[in-house]
């Protein structure tokens, strides 16, 4: 990978940018969440300290294990004033690592719940004379099984563009 950096070891955002595989807009978004830092020259342009690669890589790999920017910038600010925030990592990735187990059960049963009613279903459907009503949602109404908080779990969230706006 070409790392082009200013003079001094410093990074102009376009660069750090395209070193870290992020746009400009990411890294700015960053800045106001408190987890990367820039200074301003005198002409307005941001520059990063010469460890902001390693930063952005690190708050990459943290949010793909779920923790958040905001979690982040609290841990980092730790950080930067010089403490040892790692008890606090440990923590919060225990804590992240309980919920995704407790997930799990939900999906788990979800699917248990899902091949039941798949497998009562097609009784039914075997039953069932070619164009007459099955009644399979009534049976599932009647399936006393089926959690209903675990309705969420397969609710997928629209993905967001560069401008807000939903991709679905």
């Amino acid at each position: 990978m070409n790392s082009k950096r200013s003079q001094g070891g410093t990074w102009r955002v376009g660069d750090l940018a395209k070193a870290s595989g992020i746009s400009a807009d990411t890294l700015r978004h960053y800045e106001r969440k408190g987890v990367l830092s820039s200074q301003r020259l005198s002409n307005g342009y941001r520059i990063y300290p010469v460890d902001a690669l390693e930063r952005v890589r690190t708050i990459r790999k943290a949010l793909a294990i779920g923790f958040t920017l905001d979690e982040l910038g609290v841990i980092f600010k730790v950080f930067d004033q010089g403490g040892a925030p790692c008890h606090q990592v440990r923590n919060l990735a225990a804590s992240k690592l309980t919920e995704i187990e407790n997930h799990l059960r939900e999906v788990t049963a979800l699917r248990n719940d899902l091949k039941a009613a798949l497998n009562e279903w097609d009784q039914r459907l075997a039953k069932t004379a070619s164009g007459q009503r099955a009644e399979l949602l009534k049976v599932l109404a009647a399936r006393s099984s089926i959690q209903s908080s675990s309705t969420s779990l397969l609710i997928r969230k629209p993905k967001r563009t560069k401008k807000g706006k939903s991709n679905v």
